[in-house]
C-alpha cells in the first residue's frame, strides 16, 4: 500500500479568490518590509564586527564547558567552534572564541578579552590563549553588502533561466515567488529579533533554490497542459496542473520538514538559526509556488498555441527543453 498525502486525482480550485491570495501576500510583504525597516536586523558576528580569540588545550575542547562559563559574562553572541587540522600536534585541542563588539564599540576591549581569558582558566586551568584577532565594522558591512549581492544575483540568474526555458510571463511569475520567499524570511528574523548571521544568507540562498525547484515543477506541467488543452482558460488549465503536481509537492515539502524538525530540535544552538529560516522558507517557498506564482502568471496571461511562434508573446527560445 504506498503511502499518499493527497490523494489521487484531486480538483482544487485554486483560483476561486486568487486576487484575494496576491492580496495576503502582498500584505505580509509590506508587514515584513515595516518591520525590517523599523525594528532592523539582529547582527550578528559576521556582520556586527567582535574579535576572535584562538586557545590550545592539552585536554579536549568542551564546547558546552567554554560557553557555560563565558555566558556569566553576558557578553551578547558568542560564537565557540572547535577547529580541527591534521597538521596539529595531537594535544594541541584549538578552539576558536568569537565574541561580538560591544554596543558603542567598534572591538571587544582588553578588559573584556581578559575577563573571558580568566573565566575560561578557572574551568580549564592549563588553556592557552595563542592569539587575539578583531574584525571591525567596515569589514562587516562590507560583507552584508556582500552578502545582499549574492542573494540579488540568484535571483537575477533565475530570472533568466526561466525566460530562457519558459516565457518572460513565466520568469516574472517565478522571480515574484523568489522575492515573496525572502522578503518574509528576513521579515520573521525582524520580527522575532533573532541572530542574523551568514548562516542565514546561506539559508536563504538554499530556500531560493527550493521554491525556484518546486515552481518550475508546476511551471513544467503547465506548459504541457497549455499544448494538450488549447480551449480550456487558463485558469482551468493552471488548477489542473497544480492539482497534477500537488503530491509531489506536498511529499516533497513534509518529508523536508521532517528531516528539518529533527535537527531544529536535536541539532543545538549552533544551527538553530539556519534550521529555522529553512523551516520557515519550506513553508513559504511550498505556498507562494501555488498562490503566488502561478497567480502570477494567470494575471500576465501567457501564450496559448505552443505549436507555433508567437511574436507578441513569448521569445525564440520558449520550446528548448533542459
Amino acid at each position: 500500500m504506498r503511502l499518499r498525502l493527497v490523494k489521487q486525482n484531486t480538483n482544487f480550485d485554486f483560483f476561486k479568490r486568487w486576487k484575494m491570495w496576491l492580496g495576503i501576500s502582498a500584505l505580509m510583504m509590506v508587514v515584513a518590509f515595516a518591520s525590517f525597516m523599523i525594528q532592523g536586523l539582529n547582527f550578528g558576528i559576521d556582520f556586527r564586527g567582535g574579535t576572535t580569540i584562538r586557545t590550545e588545550s592539552p585536554l579536549p575542547v568542551d564546547i558546552g564547558v567554554y560557553r557555560d562559563a563565558i555566558a556569566t559574562l553576558d557578553l551578547g553572541d558568542v560564537s565557540i567552534t572547535e577547529v580541527f587540522d591534521p597538521t596539529f600536534e595531537a594535544d594541541q585541542n584549538v578552539a576558536m572564541i568569537r565574541i561580538q563588539a560591544q554596543e558603542g564599540q567598534e572591538a571587544v576591549t582588553a578588559d573584556v578579552i581578559e575577563a573571558a581569558e580568566q573565566v575560561l582558566k578557572t574551568v580549564r586551568p592549563d588553556i592557552k590563549f595563542v592569539s587575539v584577532e578583531s574584525v571591525g565594522p567596515k569589514v562587516s558591512g562590507e560583507l552584508i553588502q556582500t552578502a545582499a549581492i549574492a542573494v540579488v544575483l540568484a535571483i537575477g540568474a533565475v530570472l533568466i533561466y526561466i525566460w530562457l526555458r519558459f516565457e518572460w510571463q513565466f520568469a516574472l511569475g517565478a522571480v515574484l515567488a523568489l522575492v515573496h520567499d525572502v522578503i518574509l524570511t528576513i521579515g520573521v528574523f525582524s520580527e522575532l529579533q533573532i541572530r542574523f548571521d551568514l548562516a542565514i544568507i546561506a539559508a536563504l540562498l538554499t530556500i531560493v533554490g527550493y521554491s525556484l525547484n518546486d515552481t518550475v515543477v508546476v511551471f513544467d506541467r503547465v506548459r504541457e497542459n497549455l499544448r494538450k488543452y488549447k480551449k480550456r482558460p487558463l485558469n482551468e488549465v493552471l488548477n489542473i496542473s497544480i492539482n497534477e503536481t500537488l503530491s509531489r509537492t506536498f511529499m516533497t515539502s513534509v518529508t523536508t520538514l521532517l528531516a528539518l524538525l529533527a535537527l531544529f530540535v536535536l541539532g543545538g544552538d549552533v544551527i538553530r538559526g539556519f534550521v529555522f529560516a529553512m523551516i520557515w522558507g519550506v513553508i513559504v517557498g511550498t505556498y507562494s509556488s501555488i498562490f503566488v506564482a502561478s497567480a502570477a502568471l494567470l494575471y500576465l496571461g501567457v501564450k496559448r498555441d505552443w505549436s507555433k511562434p508567437d511574436a507578441n508573446s513569448g521569445n525564440q527560445y520558449a520550446n528548448i527543453d533542459a
